[in-house]
């Protein structure tokens, strides 16, 4: 077992990913220090509950496999379940934790003060990865993320989110680095979650800066060539905020390029 075997590892299981995805944290957990590590891959067919993903994690934290598989999918439904590149499943989703207890710490358990830092650790991988997952989505030349905030519950919260970052028509208004916010608004109106479109605020913004472009529903005296230069980054984050509760959730994607079709139409040939 080595460092370098990991990297040949995280490489192997590539297929249209440009590069490979891996990372580890250490933290000390009952007086012992313990390693957090994994690999994984996505890079189409990204529209889950899980889509082509394959993620490996190992620790070797002493945890029961009951409590370990408990924290594992509670996080999955806002990391992995909240990134879309294209919109599409697969068959072949699989995400692994695996620890072996090595570190030597007593057994971690659910009441346990340290526990709340496992979990967050557990989290900021996840997290991590699929930022991973939606920067390298096939074609993709730009990530991008979205917060959807004051709803009356997470759930709901999640579901607006998903539907923005899953848009066809958002991913390309990305691209194109163009600030049109009906699409944005449009994504959640086709979702199915009933909200106020009078109530809602829209932001956007990146290392380039910041922009509210819709206040209550109604779009402000935003300048677009300001707006289009935020939205060249390859980085961004589109903000909604409903104003109808205190929940919030966040998804990841990517915009939808020519590259992308060249890349699904010409694979096996």
């Amino acid at each position: 077992y080595s460092i370098d075997a990991g990297v040949d590892a995280a490489e192997a299981i590539q297929t249209t990913d440009i590069y490979k995805k891996e990372i580890a944290v250490t933290l000390e957990i009952k007086g012992q220090q313990v390693t957090i590590g994994g690999m994984c891959k996505g890079s189409g067919m990204i529209n889950p509950n899980l889509g082509t993903v394959l993620s490996f994690i190992t620790t070797d934290l002493n945890i029961s496999s009951e409590l370990l598989g408990k924290v594992l999918k509670a996080d999955v439904v806002d990391t992995y379940n909240m990134v879309s590149v294209d919109g599409d499943m697969s068959t072949n989703d699989t995400v692994m934790i695996f620890a072996n207890g090595m570190a030597g710490n007593e057994e971690l358990l659910e009441t346990d003060d340290d526990f709340p830092a496992f979990v967050e650790a557990i989290r900021y991988i996840n997290r991590a990865f699929v930022r991973a997952i939606a920067s390298d989505g096939e074609g993709a030349t730009k990530m991008f993320q979205v917060d959807v905030s004051g709803m009356p519950d997470k759930d709901t919260a999640r579901h607006l989110a998903k539907a923005i970052v899953a848009s066809n028509l958002v991913k390309c208004a990305m691209y194109g680095a163009d600030a049109n916010w009906g699409r944005i608004v449009c994504a959640m109106g086709q979702s199915g979650v009933k909200f106020d479109p009078y109530r809602v605020d829209i932001e956007i913004a990146s290392v380039a800066g910041h922009l509210e472009i819709v206040k209550h529903g109604v779009t402000t005296d935003y300048d677009e060539k300001e707006a289009s230069h935020i939205l060249s980054e390859k980085q961004i984050k589109l903000k909604a905020h409903m104003n109808m509760g205190d929940e919030m959730a966040t998804a990841w994607g990517c915009d939808l390029t020519y590259d992308y079709i060249k890349i699904n139409a010409d694979y096996r040939k």
